[in-house]
């Protein structure tokens, strides 16, 4: 369909104006589609997934529908998890900040006796989670009477959660006479029960495969060996100099690792997963969405709800299982008009045909990727310096500096040894930079056989690298996390400088550059990894 802007939509000047504010330019086919149709009171049955703009295609026409006199609940929206009702909350709080609508989120984890006396005061639209409306119905803190729109946002995701029986306990509650709104990404026969019993003659809104990616986000892939996703991950971030981004892996551990090893390598990085608590997940989403730490590393349930402006990047660190969770993990970004970045890592035949199944079920080729080598780096990291000594200079940064290097010169060093010494920092040593090469998963292809020990494990073989033998390893709980970071706390060597880790049930391997092996050993002795002191030696 042809691209229309909110202006065409029916929408108040109010409303209008907070689009503008919010950045949003032309409707998306959700919001064009259901916009129109909501406002005309009737039933909707829409089927959008995450990044489609569907939550802003509710909100929207909800806020139109709220009578600013009415200090009562008027709009009640219901969501699967804790963060997708914070973030509906705050989209609705944002689009209705000149029509002044007070927006409450109500979920479990937080006082209920805080949500009672809010709701006292006059909440218009409530956003909750299945649990905590319940428990506001039981206790009648929740008055029904003006309500006139229920709105079910990821309903095949509050079954999947195993909500059903709370969702209808709910409809059950709400007046006959009311607008039900359904947003699902897929439409298996339970949502279709429900539809049938709790909605009147809904018009269907679907989006189709064709629409289900946006032309908006870039999507590439690499086909590498898993010991090489982190290092093509990391030269990617510094290739594109992405300022926010998303990490997905298909499993709590795997989230727990490359989070650590990002840390490791000195990004700003947290993990997401279920097992963490609720307090802890809370603070770490308003730290992505502060802008505190740049790279979110999530599992796809723990991801529900995330809704943050401005994500440049999205990695697929692991590829997901199932299709139509890659639609929900791209699609946090190119949003609201602005372009994004959706990288793929592939290993292996079976991978490969998954990935073919992505392509054929969103109408999409992806691109095959070309893995950043040393000479792009290194001009990135030319251009980066320049900047910086150009900011640096203008601002007056460096005036105390200079009488600093006249004493330096003083003692023997010529202004090329202080300017190396300087430019260290941001150009590693060659040796570091290693070239990778993809393999080839298509038909007729080939993939490149690694060399291995006779343990199995992948032999590094870089120039320029000693391997150390440690005397732990996974029966002391050590991770590649540990290692590293035991050995940038220690010694003098960068994270970024350390190579290949191979970790053994008793023992594990680890390369540090020649140069700096001997630092290593003195500085490692006597130190402790996970709680054990670590014997290290140059490896046999």
């Amino acid at each position: 369909m042809e691209e229309m802007t909110f202006h065409e939509l029916g929408i108040s000047q109010e409303v209008l104006k907070a689009i503008d504010d919010a950045g949003y330019t032309t409707a998306t086919p959700i919001q064009a589609k259901s916009i129109p149709a909501i406002l005309q009171g009737g039933d909707i049955l829409g089927q959008a997934q995450t990044g489609t703009g569907k939550t802003a295609a509710f909100t929207i026409p909800a806020i139109e529908n709220i009578d600013p006199d009415i200090k009562g609940l008027q709009v009640m929206v219901m969501c699967p998890t804790r963060e997708l009702a914070l973030q509906v909350a705050g989209e609705a709080q944002k689009l209705s900040k000149y029509r002044k609508v007070k927006v409450l989120s109500v979920y479990g984890g937080e006082s209920i006796d805080f949500q009672i006396r809010s709701l006292q005061r006059g909440a218009q639209m409530v956003v909750g989670t299945p649990g905590r409306i319940i428990d506001h119905l039981n206790r009648r803190t929740l008055d029904l009477s003006n309500l006139k729109m229920i709105i079910l946002d990821e309903a095949d995701e509050m079954l999947n959660m195993g909500f059903r029986e709370d969702i209808e306990t709910i409809l059950d509650h709400m007046p006959a006479k009311r607008q039900t709104l359904l947003f699902s990404a897929t439409m298996p026969d339970a949502i279709m029960a429900i539809t049938h019993k709790y909605q009147k003659n809904p018009s269907l809104i679907k989006i189709t495969r064709g629409q289900l990616t946006v032309s908006t986000i870039e999507q590439i892939y690499f086909d590498i060996r898993s010991s090489v996703k982190m290092e093509i991950m990391t030269r990617l971030i510094e290739l594109y100099d992405f300022k926010l981004m998303l990490v997905f892996c298909n499993q709590k551990t795997k989230v727990d690792e490359v989070t650590e090893e990002l840390k490791s390598k000195g990004f700003s990085a947290e993990g997401l997963h279920g097992d963490m608590r609720q307090g802890q997940r809370t603070i770490t989403m308003n730290m992505f969405r502060k802008g505190d730490i740049n790279i979110l590393v999530a599992t796809d349930v723990a991801a529900r709800g995330i809704d943050v402006e401005g994500v440049d990047a999205v990695f697929n660190f692991d590829l997901p299982q199932d299709v139509e969770y890659y639609v929900h993990r791209i699609g946090r970004t190119g949003r609201a008009g602005k372009t994004g970045k959706a990288f793929s890592f592939i290993t292996g035949r079976k991978e490969a045909d998954r990935l073919r199944s992505i392509e054929r079920h969103t109408k999409v080729k992806l691109q095959k990727g070309t893995i950043p080598g040393r000479e792009e780096l290194e001009a990135v990291r030319h251009k980066k310096v320049i900047t910086l000594v150009g900011k640096q200079k203008s601002s007056g940064e460096l005036d105390s500096y200079y009488k600093l290097i006249e004493k330096f010169t003083a003692e023997g060093f010529s202004l090329e040894d202080l300017a190396a010494a300087f430019l260290l920092k941001h150009f590693p040593p060659e040796s570091e930079t290693e070239e990778i090469t993809q393999f080839s998963s298509d038909k007729g292809g080939s993939r490149s056989k690694e060399k291995r020990g006779k343990n199995g494990r992948r032999r590094s073989g870089n120039v320029g690298m000693t391997r150390l033998f440690l005397n732990v390893g996974t029966k002391d709980r050590v991770r590649p996390g540990d290692i590293v970071g035991a050995l940038a706390g220690e010694t003098k060597i960068a994270g970024r400088d350390i190579g290949v880790i191979e970790i053994f049930d008793k023992f594990s391997f680890v390369e540090v550059p020649k140069k700096d092996a001997d630092g290593v050993l003195r500085g490692m002795g006597g130190a402790k990894i996970k709680g054990k002191t670590v014997n290290i030696e140059v490896a046999k």
